[in-house]
């Protein structure tokens, strides 16, 4: 497969001057494309860069790196929810795991896979197809010069503005999911509690928990994806002697993994606090923040389940990022980070 970096190869190379002019030069003379400026790609039949065929394909990638990982790791998050909410019966990951498997048997690790497969499915295709929207219409708005300046504060407020719509298609989804997997016997998955939580408290009660729920994935989301962009710019600028250009597409997808893992670190213990809450808030009716922190304590909000979290949300992340640049590495667009989101003009 060719890869889906060099789609300029052969072509010529325009870099931005500081007055706005542009000069080219040959892909042969080894001038190194390290700029804030993308070209789109140009081989026949391939997806023009911020085409809506480009935003499509950002879409499907982001459906397949969320809904897949977050199903797969249900065990996992079956028992970080019921750490979070009984941390008297569920004391630590080891003796979660033992209560879980005897109470329930095997099938109760994967209760509430459903509602995680459809909702963070949902939620993927918004962040992912909406972050490239945002990012490449920010960089428009402030103009090559402060796009380059403000690339950190553009990823920020990209990711930000993404996850706002991402929530609001997976809140619904999460209130069952949660429900499902912290009260045994409520429902046996999303066909019978999502009816039953419209039933008991309306419409409205899907969407209770969106407002801690946007507290702890704009957080999460921002840093994600703002941490990630520098983390991979930073490797192909510092800790990688070879541009990223001349870089194999496994060598790019080992990096984009790499990126993920450590953003994701990051990432669970900014989002840690209000993940406490949307599990707390969820699983009972009519409970407040107020109450989440007098059961939790305050320390207990900002500790209880991390270092499972750590542990699930770096590999998650890792493995989304992974999955995500090898679909559009697949349909020939090249892998996220260690260039621009601006489109040469």
């Amino acid at each position: 497969m060719k890869s889906g970096l060099n789609f300029d190869q052969g072509m010529a190379d325009q870099h931005k001057l500081t007055d706005g002019s542009s000069f080219s030069a040959p892909a042969s003379s080894g001038v190194a494309r390290r700029g804030f400026v993308v070209q789109a790609p140009s081989e026949p039949g391939g997806i023009k860069m911020f085409s809506p065929a480009y935003y499509a394909a950002c879409t499907a990638g982001g459906t397949l790196a969320c809904g897949i990982t977050h199903t797969a790791i249900t065990p996992l998050d079956v028992v970080k929810c019921n750490m979070q909410i009984d941390p008297a019966k569920y004391k630590n990951i080891s003796s979660g795991f033992g209560v879980l498997l005897k109470e329930q048997g095997l099938k109760g690790f994967y209760k509430g896979w459903a509602p995680t497969l459809l909702g963070y499915s949902a939620q993927g295709a918004s962040k992912y197809g909406f972050y490239e929207y945002f990012k490449k219409t920010y960089s428009d708005i402030a103009g090559p010069e402060y796009a380059t300046k403000y690339k950190t504060l553009i990823y920020l407020a990209g990711s930000a503005s993404a996850e706002i719509i991402a929530d609001v298609a997976l809140c619904p989804f999460e209130a069952v999911k949660i429900r499902v997997q912290t009260q045994p016997g409520f429902a046996r998955g999303l066909s019978d509690g999502l009816p039953k939580i419209i039933k008991n408290e309306g419409a409205a009660g899907l969407f209770k928990g969106l407002v801690p729920l946007w507290g702890r994935q704009i957080p999460y989301t921002m840093m994600k994806f703002a941490s990630f962009e520098t983390i991979v710019e930073m490797m192909y600028k510092h800790a990688i002697p070879t541009p990223k250009e001349q870089c194999s597409q496994s060598f790019q997808l080992g990096v984009s993994f790499a990126g993920g893992y450590l953003a994701g670190i990051l990432c669970a213990v900014v989002s840690h606090p209000a993940d406490n809450l949307v599990s707390f808030l969820n699983n009972a009716e009519g409970a407040t923040v107020g109450d989440a922190v007098k059961k939790l304590g305050l320390w207990g909000l900002f500790t209880r389940g991390l270092p499972l979290r750590i542990i699930m949300i770096g590999s998650l992340t890792g493995v989304q990022w992974g999955i995500y640049d090898s679909f559009k590495v697949y349909v020939g667009l090249p892998t996220t980070g260690g260039t621009a989101p601006v489109a040469a003009k």
